[in-house]
């Protein structure tokens, strides 16, 4: 139980870390100028994959690596979780540098719902009453923002759909593949993507790494530890805590992007857009009521792990 509890803390803190660390990555990004967003996630890549094959080099990690490159069906899954991660950087990117940092929080904000969904339907977790009212409320804030402020969140769903599914494939391969193999071999597979990318962005804008000061350069050399350390703390927290838990810590990133969007930036919210997150917000509230109840529960001995995390292991208990 000790071992079972130690472990879950563990999880939960490096999930935390992760989504602390995605919250300000906008502000990153926005200091990175001129960079565009297509030669910017061809550095996320190649940087990535540098940073990898550094740490594996100092921790002499090539024995799990190998281990996992001998198996067909867990390559097959990170070159998955490669497509998916990629996806998800380059819509984030471009929506970020075009000024929507509110509508990448939107997804951010629903994603956990989308986990949830992911849980039920494809792991055959069990949710709560009060989990399926929050999942039709965040339903009623999408359609709000589509119908009512005349726009189809395409990046906002996109996040979702992108990151959720990429969650879900990183708890299937968690317990064979640790975290520094998988974001190695994902990397790995998306170089020529950031091959092409970057040869595409030479031939017409121009590459600017190198071309505006030593600062610049040195930003955009970083952006493989920015991209590579969330990862990697994201896979190490999925490997130890459930799905459900980790829907809830995903509000951090959301809301800090959102204040980014709001507060820095200064991004037009019309009446009709402050209603739709409200109504996000309040879906996020039913989430954590339930969360509440279920840990009391269980620690007055009235429930089982179950109903604090339904399908996979317990949230944690003081």
């Amino acid at each position: 139980m000790t071992t079972t509890r130690s472990t879950q803390t563990a999880g939960v803190a490096f999930a935390i870390g992760a989504y602390l660390l995605w919250g300000v990555l906008p502000l990153y990004f926005l200091l990175l100028a001129p960079t565009g967003p297509w030669e910017l996630v061809a550095w996320r890549v190649a940087l990535s994959l540098v940073f990898c094959v550094i740490l594996l080099a100092v921790t002499r990690g090539w024995k799990p690596l190998l281990a996992v490159v001998r198996q067909p069906r867990l390559l097959a899954l990170t070159a998955l979780a490669g497509v998916l991660i990629y996806i998800n950087w380059q819509v984030f990117v471009l929506a970020t540098l075009n000024g929507e940092i509110v509508e990448t929080s939107l997804g951010y904000f629903i994603n956990p719902i989308g986990t949830m969904l992911l849980g039920v339907f494809v792991l055959k977790e069990r949710l709560r009453r009060l989990q399926w009212v929050a999942i039709g409320i965040a339903t009623v804030a999408v359609l709000v923002i589509v119908f009512a402020h005349g726009t189809f969140p395409w990046i906002a769903l996109s996040l979702t759909a992108s990151f959720g599914i990429y969650g879900l494939v990183k708890k299937k391969i968690g317990p064979s593949v640790d975290a520094l193999s998988g974001l190695t071999l994902e990397s790995f597979w998306l170089l020529p993507v950031a091959v092409v990318q970057l040869i595409a962005v030479g031939l017409t804008t121009g590459i600017t790494m190198g071309q505006h000061g030593p600062l610049h350069a040195g930003l955009l050399a970083f952006a493989g530890v920015a991209t590579a350390v969330p990862l990697l703390l994201f896979a190490a927290g999925t490997r130890r805590i459930g799905l459900t838990v980790i829907g809830m810590i995903q509000f951090i990133t959301p809301i800090m992007q959102f204040l980014v969007g709001v507060l820095v930036m200064h991004e037009p919210m019309p009446i009709e857009r402050w209603i739709g997150f409200a109504i996000v917000w309040v879906a996020i509230a039913v989430f954590l009521i339930d969360l509440g109840l279920a840990a009391r529960r269980l620690r007055s001995g009235r429930g089982s792990a179950d109903e604090t995390h339904p399908g996979t292991d317990s949230i944690p208990v003081p």
